[in-house]
Formats: structure tokens, C-alpha cells, sequence
């Protein structure tokens, strides 16, 4: 039994590491584009570094042993290979606008909030959009399902900044229920998360209502009813079920997204994360922060890209792939 075990299991293990490999030239491929984007800057990093710290007067030595400072006087791919394994080691080189703090640092930092922010996005995504999608499919063309489809057509084409600007004016100043910028309590969450999260539920939406309608069609329905199974059961256990596959891969794959979207969300509320972080590092010209955030955020679409789909392959053995 335990060697029959291991044989069904062996195909299994092999895409995973198969998948492990395809990751590594592609993170590889990802640092390398970021850490090139300091080199296609117009202006010298190290004069750069010297303008942000307000240094009175820049000559030919001080950019010069500022160059050696960051180690931009080394050859280019020795400079790109010392950042990657600095970057293994969580050294990702220090801040030009303030060289006593480390970008790492500035990293976490910032990272609980946006972290906060987006997992409630999240939350809010799966609590609201797995029942009203489903509500649209088992009463399609209703009035409801009309109503919902108009909203999530309308709420697709807003952009966020837009969103917030709205949820800002309306709720926060006119109605002055909720805080429009900060993050001291749970009430300063509320509009921020509503913002990020509003366009993914309208994509959730129409991707479990139209999943669930092209279950409804199987020949597994069809054996269901004809056993007499009760209705609410061949909805909840066969069809949804059936449908939430692709969904639950698009929802893991909405996590980096969501970490990436609240950029802009967070500048319209002045939340404290990485999106303003990353923003203030643009006016302020702190390209090795602007570079780590990039790299970060591609690393994150790769590993849950990966992650997500070795749980779809466990989940459906159809997806496995035999060597």
C-alpha cells in the first residue's frame, strides 16, 4: 500500500519541482530588470544621492568616493551579481534620502499597513462577491441579476482614485461618518478597503456567475436531478463547488494585485504603506527603495502564481501533468 502510495505520488512531486525550476530563471529575469532601471536613469546615481542628502557643494571627489560608497565604480554584472546576493540575504542597500536607514528597513516599516489594507480588501472581496454571484447565476436574468450586472458594468469602468475621491466626499465630508485619511483606528479602514476592493468584486462576480451557468449545462447536473437530489444541495455541494476552482487561483492570484493596486489608494487617503512610500521615493528620487519595491512586488506575482497553481494541480488531478 505504502509503495503504491509513493508511485501515485511521484508525478505529483515532479511538478512541483518541475514548476520550481521554471521560477528560478524568471525571479532571476524579474531582478535583473530592476536592478537595471538604476543604470537607464539619465543623471549619475551617486550625484543623485548627493542632491537628495542637500549636500552644499558636489565636485569630481565627492562623486567620485560616493561611487565607491555604493559600489557603482564596479564593472556591471559584478555589481548586479553582489546585489542579488545581497538581496538573498534581505540587504537590499540603503535609502539616498536618509543613508542611516536601510531600505529593508523602510520595507517593513511600511509593510503592516499596506499588509492591514489589503487583507481587508480581500476579506471583503470573498465575503461580498461569492454570494452575489452566486445569487446572479441561480436567478439569472431576474431583477436582481439586471441590478448587479448594471453595477458591476458601472464599478468595472471607475477607476480607484475616482472611487476614493467619491467615497471621500460623500461619506467623509459631507456625511462625516467615517475618517478620510490616516490609519489610527478601524474606522480609518473602512473607505480605503471598500476602494481596493470595489473592482475586484465586480470581477469576481461575473467570473462565479459565469462559471456557475456553464455548470448548470454538465451532464453531472442533469444525473443529479434525475436522482432527486434536493436543489439547494446540487447549487451548493456540485455546482458552486465545481465552479469556485478557477476562482479560488484568480483570488490567490488577487493578492499581490491587491498589494500592488493600493499604491494609489494609499496616496488618495494618505495611508501609511508601501504605495506612499513608493510614491514619495519617485518625487525624492530614492531609486534603490523604488527598485526593491518593484522587485518585491514581482517576486510576489511568481510565487503566488506558483503557489496557486500546485494547489489547483492538488486539488484537480486532471491538471497533473505525467513525465
Amino acid at each position: 500500500m505504502e509503495r503504491l502510495f509513493l508511485k501515485k505520488g511521484l508525478p505529483m512531486k515532479r511538478y512541483v519541482v518541475r514548476r520550481l525550476l521554471m521560477a528560478i530563471p524568471l525571479l532571476l529575469a524579474i531582478s535583473f530588470v530592476c536592478f537595471c532601471f538604476i543604470n537607464l536613469i539619465p543623471s549619475n546615481p551617486a550625484e543623485v544621492a548627493l542632491r537628495v542628502q542637500q549636500t552644499p557643494v558636489i565636485t569630481e571627489e565627492i562623486i567620485a568616493a560616493m561611487e565607491e560608497q555604493l559600489g557603482l565604480n564596479k564593472p556591471f554584472f559584478v555589481r548586479y551579481f553582489d546585489w542579488v546576493l545581497g538581496c538573498l540575504h534581505g540587504d537590499f542597500g540603503i535609502s539616498y534620502v536618509n543613508p542611516k536607514r536601510t531600505v529593508a528597513g523602510e520595507l517593513l516599516r511600511c509593510l503592516p499597513a499596506t499588509l492591514q489594507l489589503a487583507g481587508t480588501s480581500f476579506v471583503i472581496v470573498a465575503v461580498l462577491s461569492i454570494p452575489i454571484g452566486f445569487l446572479c447565476a441561480v436567478y439569472k436574468d431576474g431583477w436582481f441579476d439586471r441590478i448587479m450586472r448594471g453595477l458591476v458594468f458601472v464599478t468595472t469602468a471607475m477607476p480607484a482614485y475616482w472611487v476614493g475621491l467619491l467615497l471621500m466626499w460623500g461619506i467623509g465630508v459631507k456625511l462625516n461618518w467615517l475618517p478620510t485619511n490616516g490609519n489610527g483606528t478601524w474606522r480609518h479602514l473602512i473607505l480605503p478597503s471598500f476602494t481596493v476592493a470595489l473592482s475586484y468584486i465586480s470581477t469576481y462576480i461575473r467570473l462565479i456567475r459565469n462559471n456557475m451557468l456553464e455548470n448548470m449545462k454538465q451532464d453531472y447536473v442533469l444525473y443529479a436531478n434525475v436522482r432527486g437530489l434536493p436543489q439547494k444541495s446540487i447549487l451548493v455541494k456540485h455546482i458552486l463547488k465545481n465552479s469556485m476552482h478557477t476562482c479560488i487561483v484568480a483570488m490567490g492570484m488577487s493578492i499581490p494585485q491587491l498589494i500592488s493596486g493600493t499604491i494609489v489608494v494609499e496616496n488618495v487617503f494618505s495611508w501609511p504603506g508601501l504605495g506612499t512610500l513608493c510614491i514619495s521615493s519617485i518625487f525624492n528620487r530614492d531609486y534603490p527603495v523604488i527598485q526593491t519595491y518593484v522587485l518585491l512586488i514581482g517576486v510576489l506575482f511568481v510565487l503566488f502564481n506558483l503557489l496557486f497553481d500546485i494547489l489547483q494541480t492538488v486539488s484537480d488531478p486532471r491538471l497533473r501533468k505525467e513525465d
